[in-house]
């Protein structure tokens, strides 16, 4: 074979490695989507609180609310009004200021009229130091945490289980909205099946645009910021519809951490929270995981849509692209330091599909993606591949990227109907078209800017910039 016949079949090689990734991601997508799709039709119809309180009210367990805060004396005030105003019999609002370097402990003491006040509590999880905690007798409800900064996010949120004393604890970001019922939908599994259920996701929905009064969102609308736009698609597309597919399939392996509820116990009995990792969530899932496997000990780990906490997302490129960049080294992070767990038939279909999952689409996922974009574009100039091979690529990448977002956008509207006007689906859906030119590629560097950072076992969340709930 010459030179050139080589390089020729080389170049098929390569091309057709990209487009069988590429096609194993697709066939991934379907599956979840064709698993969404058969959860949000059997799902029981959806009822009403004041039905779910009736029920619920006098076996439902007390809830400790943790929601951790670092410098969020911009939302702060309107987060903890939500919380406080959470519809749910037995429950505590317990916020953990994390060292903040603004005024957010500052303006919690003076808006709720907070004293320092004295609790014991046992050191099941290690954490910094705390400080003190302040109170008001008034406001039996809330109580805060000050402790020094160090750790992290999860290292703040292993505080407030110590400090807690309710059986379930549901983590929030300081950050976000819950609306009034989301506890009394969240709490579902855990009455039903006490001894089974150990953690619980809610849907997270995007509060950018929205008109937002006394800590709710009374007006529902989309983002004027394109970003916040797409992430709008985003947040349907792969913490939504895969996350119901995920958990029919029970396969979870994240729940997001701006609100999950979760059993105290056995969370205390994986050591709590990773400190070492910028993806605690996914980490304490994957410990959750790995013990109750471990035991052959029944359990589950369920997602359901109905619960709603509304969160702001960046709006810039650089806080996105850090978000992201963060996110891509956490999943890294947790992939790593529990690989033996892949295709382990110890750990069934965790070991087989969660971490196979985890090993298509988020280790080698952008890695043969942007490969993808640089070779085989270059490959086709330079002769060395067929324009079928090039066609095959861009289907790939666009048209099949393109489809599935449109579909999961209608099966969300169809099943769920979250968008509050008709133009919106329309808004979205092309929306959902764009994000496949620039965006999509945009995003696929980030993960890669991620894998960087995890090779130089960066740590760190990044810098923020939020402009705090407002009255659009």
């Amino acid at each position: 074979m010459s030179p050139a016949s080589w390089s020729v079949a080389a170049a098929e090689w390569i091309a057709l490695v990209v487009i069988a990734a590429g096609l194993l991601q697709i066939l991934h997508y379907l599956v979840q989507l064709v698993f969404a799709a058969v959860a949000l039709v059997r799902r029981p119809p959806l009822p009403k609180a004041s039905m779910l309180w009736g029920r619920f009210a006098d076996e439902a367990p007390a809830i400790a609310v943790l929601a951790t805060a670092f410098n969020e004396e911009l939302t702060i005030i309107e987060s903890v009004t939500s919380l406080l105003g959470l519809h749910y019999p037995d429950f505590e609002v317990i916020v953990i200021n994390d060292g903040s370097k603004d005024a957010t402990l500052q303006k919690l003491i003076d808006h709720y009229g907070l004293a320092p006040v004295t609790r014991y509590y046992d050191l099941a999880v290690r954490h910094a130091p705390i400080r003190g905690l302040y109170a008001n007798p008034r406001l039996p409800r809330l109580l805060v945490v000050d402790k020094v900064n160090g750790g992290g996010k999860a290292d703040a949120l292993n505080a407030g289980i110590n400090v807690a004393r309710a059986p379930l604890f549901c983590a929030v970001d300081a950050d976000s909205l819950l609306e009034s019922d989301a506890l009394l939908r969240a709490v579902r599994p855990f009455v039903e099946d006490p001894q089974v259920t150990k953690a619980v996701g809610g849907t997270i929905r995007i509060a950018n645009g929205s008109r937002i009064q006394a800590g709710q969102v009374r007006e529902i609308a989309l983002p004027r910021n394109f970003l916040a736009l797409i992430q709008t698609v985003e947040y349907l597309r792969a913490y939504l519809m895969a996350r119901i597919a995920l958990s029919a399939m029970q396969v979870l392996t994240v729940i997001s951490g701006a609100f999950g509820l979760f059993d105290r116990k056995a969370v205390i009995e994986v050591g709590g929270y990773s400190t070492d990792t910028v993806g605690e969530d996914m980490e304490l899932l994957i410990k959750l995981h790995k013990l109750f496997r471990d035991r052959r000990q029944k359990y589950r780990i369920d997602f359901i849509p109905e619960p709603v906490c509304w969160t702001e997302v960046p709006e810039d490129l650089g806080s996105l692209g850090r978000q992201r960049a963060r996110w891509q080294r956490g999943a890294l992070e947790t992939f790593f330091r529990h690989w033996r767990m892949t295709f382990n038939p110890r750990y069934g279909r965790i070991g087989i599909l969660a971490f196979g999952q985890l090993l298509l689409v988020d280790v080698l996922g952008p890695i043969v993606e942007v490969l993808g974009y640089v070779l085989v574009p270059s490959l086709w100039s330079l002769g060395l591949l067929s324009v079928d091979h090039l066609l095959a690529w861009l289907a790939v990448v666009f048209t099949f990227g393109i489809f599935l977002s449109v579909a999961t956008l209608i099966l969300e509207e169809v099943e769920l109907r979250r968008l509050a006007r008709a133009k919106d689906l329309a808004i979205l859906t092309f929306i959902a078209v764009l994000e496949n030119f620039g965006y999509r590629q945009l995003s696929n560097l980030w993960r890669i800017r991620g894998w960087w950072q995890f090779l130089r076992r960066e740590q760190g969340w990044g810098a923020m910039s939020r402009k705090g709930f407002g009255t659009a």
